[in-house]
């Protein structure tokens, strides 16, 4: 989902530390003077009060207290998880590298088509006026055999057969590795994933068609 987020065409909108998977919750905090403090506290649990998750005594006695001190500083991001964290980092800067650099994923405004794949995996096809579409896959559930699929959407650029150009599912991110894309367009997209595709060159796409005319060809 976060290469879906950061590849629509509106601006992306992270929340702090969402780029490295911060394990710091933010909290609501306030400094007052001691008199106010009190009342802001008692005003924070009254508001949370009408959610019935919240209304428990149990729950209003774990909130924390905006005016404490410890509050704010729970609050604090802790830089060294981008480190830590390394991959995940890595995959919200490369996404919005290719955001940014990209000659078709980089236009605004764009024009998009999708279309559902499945009930747990969508695309969307990002046009362009020489041609050099990109496709983004996205698939929250198992892994997917496209073998071939018949959404028009995904067919190649004329004369260009897919060719790969970003994964989730790259070992940089932790993932398991990329499977080669098909010249038959069979696709194994895996689950949990999103993929960007982007043309390829004339070579790759004739070899396609010649796969497609010998089994065509022998029934």
């Amino acid at each position: 989902m976060s290469a879906y987020f950061l590849l629509m065409p509106g601006i992306p909108m992270l929340f702090q530390g969402q780029e490295f998977a911060a394990s710091s919750p933010f909290f609501y905090f306030a400094d007052h003077q001691i008199e106010l403090s009190r009342d802001v506290r008692e005003g924070r649990r009254n508001f949370l009060a009408q959610f019935p998750s919240l209304a428990t005594s149990e729950m209003q006695a774990k909130q924390a207290d905006p005016g404490d001190i410890d509050t704010f500083r729970r609050s604090v991001l802790d830089l060294g998880e981008r480190q830590r964290h390394a991959s995940i980092y890595a995959l919200h800067r490369d996404v919005l590298e290719l955001r940014r650099t990209d000659p078709v994923l980089s236009r605004r405004p764009c024009r998009i088509d999708g279309a559902a794949l499945t009930d747990e995996a969508w695309m969307l096809r990002f046009f362009s006026e020489s041609g050099a579409d990109r496709l983004l896959i996205v698939n929250l559930g198992r892994d997917l055999l496209l073998g071939p699929a018949p959404e028009p959407l995904l067919a190649p650029v004329d004369g260009q057969a897919w060719r790969l150009l970003w994964s989730s599912e790259s070992p940089l991110y932790g993932g398991a590795g990329v499977p080669v894309l098909d010249a038959e367009g069979n696709w194994l997209i895996p689950g949990q994933t999103a993929t960007v595709l982007a043309p390829g060159d004339s070579a790759a796409a004739t070899k396609a068609k010649k796969v497609r005319d010998l089994r065509e060809a022998n029934g």
